[in-house]
């Protein structure tokens, strides 16, 4: 599986943001924390100075790989992020906006776009992590085209392994194994975005299915079913061991930074995170 399938360049690509969390981590908050302000940016024929919102940066390195499409996919509630990114017009972009069916973690918000995204390539990345440099969607992109892998990861240097998704990579690029939060590692690189083909899309889908028909466990009280909560990585994590292809960019001189901690966010504030 992942090994003899059709090119996939000449796909549309497409943007998919999961914009569902709550921000427990760094709440309260005024606003929904893809809208937090880091830095600014000039627009305008006068080149005014205006903030600069957490997830512009990730919709800006989309736009630079040539997505004109993006879908960000949000719960109830959360009614301030289309209240200010609108259509896209003002980023040269369409986006369009989908409610989080069900609550069992971003696999799951993402799968809502399923029936929209099949048949694209699709670049997906943490609204509230942000990373440089700006043309990481563009080699992740190139690579996928070289190798036709299915999922293409772009790896950064970890900051604390233990909250981060770790990647054991071969000399040629291809992931051997991904370790999920590990306490204690030698390994250096994370995952913080991707690109990814329909056939990956396709497994999630399937993944996911069959995961919400047979819980692993039950309440006993209720004796209903206790669904796990899943992250992204699990997901891809299962696709390796089941024989998809996935290849990793290491951005050596790459730097990102997740907002969504306290630390992560103060430290954005003070540098301004500038681009």
């Amino acid at each position: 599986m992942g090994q003899n399938h059709p090119k996939e360049t000449s796909r549309e690509v497409v943007g998919l943001i999961p914009a569902a969390g709550q921000a427990t981590r760094i709440a309260p908050l005024p606003c929904s924390k893809e809208l937090y302000p880091i830095g600014f940016r000039s627009i305008g024929s006068d080149q005014s100075i205006h903030p600069k919102v957490v997830c512009h940066y990730l919709l800006e390195k989309m736009k630079l790989a040539g997505v004109n499409r993006v879908f960000i996919v949000l719960r109830s509630g959360k009614w301030d992020i289309p209240a200010y990114f609108g259509d896209g017009k003002s980023l040269e972009l369409n986006l369009a906006y989908l409610m989080m069916g069900l609550p069992f973690g971003p696999p799951y918000t993402l799968d809502q776009a399923y029936l929209f995204v099949e048949k694209n390539i699709v670049a997906f990345g943490f609204p509230d992590i942000l990373f440089q440099p700006d043309d990481v969607f563009v080699q992740l992109l190139d690579r996928q085209g070289s190798t036709e892998a299915d999922v293409v990861l772009g790896l950064f240097s970890a900051h604390d392994p233990a909250q981060m998704d770790m990647v054991d990579i071969c000399d040629n690029g291809q992931i051997r194994e991904m370790f999920l939060k590990p306490l204690k590692t030698d390994l250096r690189y994370a995952w913080v975005c991707a690109v990814w083909t329909p056939m990956f899309t396709q497994f999630m889908h399937e993944y996911l299915d069959s995961m919400f028909k047979t819980p692993q466990s039950h309440d006993v009280s209720t004796n209903r079913p206790i669904q796990t909560e899943l992250s992204v990585g699990a997901v891809i994590q299962v696709a390796i061991q089941q024989g998809l292809r996935v290849d990793g960019v290491p951005f050596t001189a790459g730097t990102y930074l997740d907002i969504g901690t306290p630390e992560g966010l103060q430290k954005a504030c003070q540098t301004g995170f500038s681009t």
